[in-house]
């Protein structure tokens, strides 16, 4: 694990890393959604965050929404919303979501943030885990209802029940 932790690099993305936040095809669905991430990192209101070990590729991403028509989840000032956080099935419980985590807030911190909000789902308790262990608590709950433009320009509607955390930094 320790092995892992040190070879592991956690970066911000660029555009050339979007075909391979896809990841060989199991997200290709969210190209779209990905496409406006990055238009938001473009024009900063938006952070992708990746993470990657060498020969591997990518095995982790996260992002951020740093502003939000909705000001309780990112207000551009104090406020940002973590959405999208994922890491492979093959490497979690190794602390890389933990060390992604961590660099995340660290640089927020420095940009002046000093609240981050996230919707976990209610049916993903290892999640929620490690979140609380990062010291999030729930502070709400959200219905989940949320729809995407898949790849092929089909709108998908999405109903993921969630509870809201937030935490302090």
């Amino acid at each position: 694990m320790d092995e892992i932790l040190s070879q592991l690099v956690i970066r911000l993305a660029g555009e050339a890393d979007l075909p391979a936040l896809e990841w060989d095809g199991e997200y290709t669905h969210f190209r779209r959604l990905y496409a406006d991430v990055y238009y938001g990192v473009v024009h900063h209101d938006a952070l992708m965050w990746i993470a990657e070990l060498p020969g591997q590729g990518l095995i982790g991403q996260l992002f951020i929404s740093l502003i939000s028509s909705r000001p309780e989840l990112a207000d551009g000032r104090l406020r940002a919303y973590v959405y999208g956080f994922r890491v492979k099935p093959a490497y979690r419980s190794q602390g890389i979501g933990t060390v992604m985590m961590q660099t995340v807030e660290r640089d927020l911190y420095q940009r002046g943030f000093r609240r981050v909000t996230l919707n976990v789902g209610k049916e993903n308790n290892a999640a929620r885990r490690l979140y609380e262990r990062l010291g999030y608590r729930v502070v709400g709950s959200e219905p989940g209802r949320w729809s995407y433009l898949d790849d092929k320009g089909r709108r998908q509607d999405v109903h993921e029940p969630a509870w809201r955390m937030e935490k302090l930094l």
